[in-house]
């Protein structure tokens, strides 16, 4: 529970006490690569925190398959239009390779909220920040091109060569022949 708490901490500390009771509704798991986490046509009840590993959701559009966002070692990961509506998500989560997580029960999470106002607290500030970042996103979509998309990925994280072309492609909006020139320029 160490990585999730000093994620946590990174935006907001909690009391003591708090950790205790969100450490009542965490599960640590393991997963296998490609394995999906959740699938299309659930309903997401659950926040992820990736101890280990990476992660992406994505959906299909015409039978192609789209990545939407990726999760890295030290993040979280889930699908929030379903999280907050209730509503089964056709986007679906998949690992990417082998990786440890911890399972953060929704429903029990936004229980905790009223006897725990700093939890309700941490958890505004970590959904405004990925509000923030799905903003940029879709901004960097529609004002950046495939290359300043694609170095931007690359400052994100250290692990874009770890993740299959295919879904990196996919997630810059462009085809693997396009990536692999992108590539090339950059190198």
């Amino acid at each position: 529970m160490t990585d999730l708490y000093n994620f946590l901490d990174q935006h907001y500390k909690i009391a003591p006490t708090s950790k205790l009771a969100l450490d009542e509704i965490c599960i640590s798991s393991s997963l296998k690569k490609n394995e999906l986490l959740q699938n299309f046509g659930q309903t997401c009840k659950t926040i992820y925190f990736l101890k280990e590993g990476i992660a992406r959701i994505f959906y299909l559009k015409d039978g192609i398959d789209i990545t939407e966002s990726f999760s890295f070692q030290g993040n979280i990961i889930a699908r929030v239009e379903s999280l907050f509506t209730g509503k089964p998500s056709q986007k679906a989560i998949q690992i990417l390779e082998d990786a440890e997580i911890i399972a953060i029960n929704a429903t029990k999470l936004f229980k905790l909220y009223d006897t725990h106002h700093d939890i309700e607290r941490l958890f505004r500030i970590i959904f405004e920040h990925a509000y923030v970042d799905t903003v940029n996103r879709i901004e960097s979509i529609q004002f950046h091109s495939a290359d300043e998309r694609y170095k931007a990925l690359l400052d994100e994280t250290n692990y874009v060569q770890r993740i299959p072309l295919k879904h990196i492609a996919s997630y810059l909006g462009i085809t693997q022949v396009s990536l692999s020139r992108i590539r090339a320029n950059i190198k």
